[in-house]
């Protein structure tokens, strides 16, 4: 690859400048990074259908064995290197071959942001509509409005808003930007969610919501229970497209990896179980189905809001509560390819952040119009322009780059618990799930989900 620059030289995203974390704002960032839109309509609702507080205990267990090892592992080859997701590896090995796998990350995220940037656009949408009482008028047919909306052009506006915010952000740089965004967002973001939780257990029949969500049901624990699992709590951590690696870069020496490791999934486990006990409660006292994904956040629950006294205010905070997550989130995945330009092309961060966001954008325009707009008919394969991003990145790119940072951790970089932090027992537990357990999780996830395997 041409630019890349030597084994040993210590040129980086940061190169040249003293861009780094303080020890509290990179655990409020990492935290931020992994706090996406999945943990509040998808993880609710795996909880319920797979034994409830028994998938619960099992996705902790996931978390422990595949979730933690390879976010401490991403953490310490960004910090080892001090590079972006493709600089890192090579400047840790000298080989070319690790540097282009670590350009698939780059690229996996680019992608994701693509299309991330649509669905956090909605959830601008539905704020906005939600506080000025748009959202709430009487006789609404939720499933109709959502179809509209997605279909016309407001989208692309929304995505703009999108890009150009994470954009400015991350323009600032590191400590200015990142850092004190998440300062600012993270705190708010988590008192918004208790305020929610409480409005929620404290409507008519929420207890049978929350028994439904807490009850454990060991019966309903399958094989298919635990690779659901594995998978969530794999991409609930944003693993596999270089955030925690590019976020790594710039954690300072004297920061414990294995304390921030623990730090964030603590705030990922919490996010997701209070996440529950806002939607259960909410969607069972107003009698709607706990659907997966879009219906339930842009048709259902507004249902719910709109008979639900202050409803107005509630949605609103719900709403705001998805933008905060969708920010936070977008903001670390576009950091790897801005972080990715600085490096290889050798662009001030200003440059990059608003050529990178601008091309982005474009890149993202047909998954946009492809969600029920003039490019909702073209489905090759029986998917949109959207879910096929989706599709590929989710399913195929991101357990790829999980695999990698494993391998690469556990095999070729024979440093790695030097930087990390770890040793004796500690360094050995996390070497045999780097080399023998977590390797085989992820493959049986990757081959389960893209329908290869079936249980």
């Amino acid at each position: 690859m041409s630019g890349q620059p030597r084994a040993g030289r210590t040129s980086g995203p940061s190169s040249g400048t003293t861009e780094r974390f303080s020890k509290r704002g990179f655990i409020l960032a990492a935290i931020g990074s992994s706090v996406g839109l999945g943990n509040m309509w998808k993880f609710p609702y795996i909880t319920g259908k797979h034994g409830g507080a028994a998938f619960f205990l099992l996705f902790i267990i996931c978390l422990i064995v595949v979730g933690l090892p390879i976010l401490l592992a991403e953490m310490t080859i960004g910090r080892g290197g001090r590079g972006d997701a493709s600089t890192s590896f090579y400047k840790l090995s000298g080989n070319r071959y690790w540097s282009a796998f670590g350009l698939l990350s780059v690229i996996t995220a680019f992608l994701i942001m693509s299309y991330y940037a649509v669905v956090a656009g909605w959830t601008l949408q539905y704020t906005v509509e939600s506080f000025t009482g748009l959202l709430f008028r009487a006789g609404i047919d939720y499933k109709t409005k959502f179809i509209s909306f997605a279909g016309g052009y407001m989208p692309l506006f929304w995505q703009a808003v999108v890009m150009a915010v994470c954009g400015w952000v991350l323009a600032r740089g590191v400590s200015g930007g990142i850092e004190k965004f998440n300062k600012i967002l993270i705190p708010g973001f988590f008192l918004i969610l208790v305020v929610l939780m409480i409005r929620s257990l404290t409507l008519p029949g929420a207890g049978e919501g929350a028994r439904f969500f807490l009850q454990p049901d060991f019966s309903k624990l399958d094989a298919e229970s635990a690779l659901i699992a594995l998978g969530h709590a794999f991409f609930s951590m944003s693993l596999g497209m270089g955030c925690m690696l590019t976020y790594g870069s710039y954690v300072d020496k004297q920061q414990s990896l294995g304390g921030a490791s623990l730090a964030i999934g603590a705030g990922d486990l919490l996010y997701a179980f209070i996440a529950g006990l806002v939607i259960f409660p909410t969607v069972f006292s107003y009698g709607l189905e706990p659907g997966e994904g879009v219906g339930l956040a842009f048709m259902a629950l507004p249902a719910a809001f709109a008979q639900m006294p202050f409803g107005l205010l509630f949605g609103g905070l719900f709403f705001l509560l998805l933008a905060i997550a969708a920010l936070t989130s977008a903001i670390s995945i576009l950091e790897v390819p801005i972080a990715y330009a600085m490096t290889q092309w050798k662009w001030s961060r200003s440059r990059a952040a608003v050529l990178v966001s601008v091309v982005c954008f474009l890149v993202g325009v047909p998954s946009a119009l492809s969600v029920g707009g003039v490019l909702g008919t073209f489905t090759p394969g029986g998917r949109t322009f959207f879910d096929w991003t989706d599709f590929i990145t989710a399913y195929i790119l991101m357990p790829l780059g999980g695999l990698v940072v494993t391998l690469f951790t556990g095999y070729a970089w024979k440093r790695a618990g030097e930087e990390s932090g770890l040793s004796g027992f500690w360094y050995g537990a996390w070497m045999i799930l780097l080399r023998f357990v977590s390797p085989v999780l992820i493959v049986l996830v990757f081959l389960y989900s893209v329908g290869w395997i079936r249980v």
